[in-house]
């Protein structure tokens, strides 16, 4: 996840927890915003970097920094990923590294591609703006082996109608 990252990045990291990648993120980039709603993990972080600003809030309220150029977001349970993804791109930034929508190794997310309605998506696997992620299957006939390469971001996926 850390490969993800460059020097001109601003970095909001959601569930800093005990700031462990907090601390890493900031040796690597501009700036990093620590979010962590649980302040007992944050009582004895010691003496911060300038360039690591712990808030001490509700991520899914918070007005997120307009300066943000990268989210972070490590959390394979997280049930609030369109959330946010939409105050990542409110706040500016342009992509998000994550785990929480396939819940296995991170990705990163181009916050500003253009995604195709799930309706208009022929047969393969797709990845909505939701947080689901899955298979549309269409007549085996139809498949072909470059459709395992492929992730097809989508919005309004058949899973959306069900939050």
């Amino acid at each position: 996840m850390l490969d993800q990252l460059s020097v001109n990045d601003v970095v909001l990291d959601i569930g800093a927890g005990d700031l462990r990648l907090a601390r890493q993120m900031e040796r690597m980039v501009k700036k990093v915003y620590a979010v962590e709603v649980n302040a007992g993990l944050l009582e004895d972080v010691g003496v911060l970097p300038v360039n690591l600003i712990v808030i001490c809030a509700d991520a899914r309220t918070l007005d997120f920094p307009a300066d943000i150029t990268t989210g972070v977001l490590l959390m394979r349970h997280c049930t609030c990923f369109r959330l946010y993804a939409d105050k990542f791109r409110k706040g500016g930034a342009a992509r998000l590294i994550t785990n929480a929508r396939w819940r296995m190794n991170t990705e990163v997310v181009d916050l500003q591609v253009h995604r195709r309605s799930f309706a208009e998506t022929g047969m393969g696997w797709y990845a909505c703006l939701c947080g689901r992620t899955g298979f549309k299957e269409e007549p085996a006939e139809h498949w072909t082996l470059a459709m395992d390469s492929i992730v097809h971001e989508v919005f309004s996926c058949s899973q959306c109608l069900n939050f």
